[in-house]
């Protein structure tokens, strides 16, 4: 898919959900494997992503953070108009960390990850 026109005729990219997040077709899934102080809010997880990942926070990209414990995540995503933030506990066990401190993933991964499958 390669996306369309809004109302206006400007063009809008293809989008898929991943997780109940909309990622846009240039869009990657960016997992940072090493853990992130979830005190950080917005401005600590684009700081994160800048510094630690060397990407750009306003790619499109979804860029996902996990905790010490393993057991929460945060996912950052610019959506065009600011920063949304996802997040997600698990009540029971832990997040299949990915095996890189900074890893592509699949849509297919992301859902094993949330999921809490590897």
């Amino acid at each position: 898919m390669d996306g369309g026109a809004d109302a206006s005729g400007r063009h809008v990219p293809a989008v898929s959900r991943v997780g109940g997040v909309s990622v846009g077709s240039t869009g990657r899934i960016l997992a940072w494997s090493e853990p992130v102080d979830m005190r950080k809010s917005f401005d600590g997880l684009v700081g994160q992503v800048q510094n630690a990942l060397g990407e750009d926070p306003l790619s499109g990209s979804l860029f996902v953070f996990f905790n010490r414990r393993g057991n929460y995540l945060e996912i950052l995503i610019w959506d065009r108009t600011g920063y949304c933030l996802f997040a997600k506990r698990l009540e029971q066990g832990r997040f299949r960390l990915p095996d890189e401190r900074k890893q592509e993933l699949s849509e297919r991964a992301f859902h094993l990850i949330l999921d809490g499958v590897r």
